[in-house]
């Protein structure tokens, strides 16, 4: 079901030295999404709050969401209640609000909290065992889902588009973490179209030792075909956040 929640009024800054992507000028496209029309790849960077970094308390979250030529294409921030991040951290449910360079909420996306969802091996079809993620475009609209797939080992999850047919599947690796351990390299959860080809990825990059252990800043790469539809690129998009939050969204 569509949210109807609006979104708070918050100041929109541009990141640290970016400039806009101009608005391109595209005809049958959902309004906010012809950004998305002729790009291939983007860079999604969270925010380092202070304040979570010196307390551990959880903030809600800010990014800032350009295109791979360093211009702002998006800004989002997140809608979450004090309680459901003190208590829930990354199972919590939450409303991610994406405004355009006009503070104009062009997708919204949203997951409900889920209280026994996470165990990939209890997953059955789409139940509440399940983590799921809802994504509008404009909000009210639906263009797409992302449900958490039952698998062994591996993080799978299924795009769905808004008439609940699947279109992509997306593969993550055996072990989706980051440490100064070792495992410091970049993390790629690579997605696939119905016939098995892979066309693209979501990889958490690795943003060094210091950011890593002391914050949840995380830095994400998107990387799709360039003709692919604006509508699954808004759900992958929409896939990144449920990643994020399931395996990166943790206290330090």
């Amino acid at each position: 079901m569509a949210s109807q929640t609006k979104p708070p009024i918050m100041e929109q800054p541009a990141g640290m030295g970016m400039t806009w992507m101009p608005k391109p000028q595209l005809a049958d496209c959902p309004p906010g999404l012809e950004y998305l029309a002729n790009i291939d790849q983007l860079i999604v960077k969270q925010s380092v709050e202070l304040f979570e970094a010196v307390t551990g308390i959880d903030c809600k979250n800010r990014y800032t969401i350009a295109n791979s030529m360093g211009q702002q294409v998006y800004f989002a921030y997140e809608e979450s209640a004090f309680c459901m991040r003190f208590c829930c951290n990354q199972a919590r449910s939450f409303t991610m609000h994406i405004v355009d360079n006009m503070s104009r909420e062009v997708i919204r996306i949203s997951r409900p909290f889920q209280c026994c969802a996470g165990c990939c091996w209890c997953i059955s079809g789409q139940n509440c065992c399940a983590f799921r993620i809802n994504i509008e475009s404009p909000p009210g609209n639906p263009v797409g889902y992302v449900y958490q797939g039952c698998s062994g080992w591996k993080p799978k999850y299924h795009v769905h588009d808004d008439n609940m047919e699947e279109v992509l599947t997306i593969q993550g690796p055996c072990v989706p973490c980051q440490c100064c351990c070792g495992c410091t390299g970049d993390i790629h959860f690579r997605f696939f179209s119905n016939d098995g080809e892979e066309i693209g990825a979501v990889t958490k990059v690795w943003n060094g030792v210091v950011k890593e252990m002391c914050t949840n800043a995380d830095t994400f790469s998107l990387t799709f075909p360039k003709d692919l539809d604006v509508k699954q690129k808004a759900t992958i998009l929409g896939a990144m956040f449920l990643i994020e939050f399931m395996y990166y969204e943790k206290s330090n």
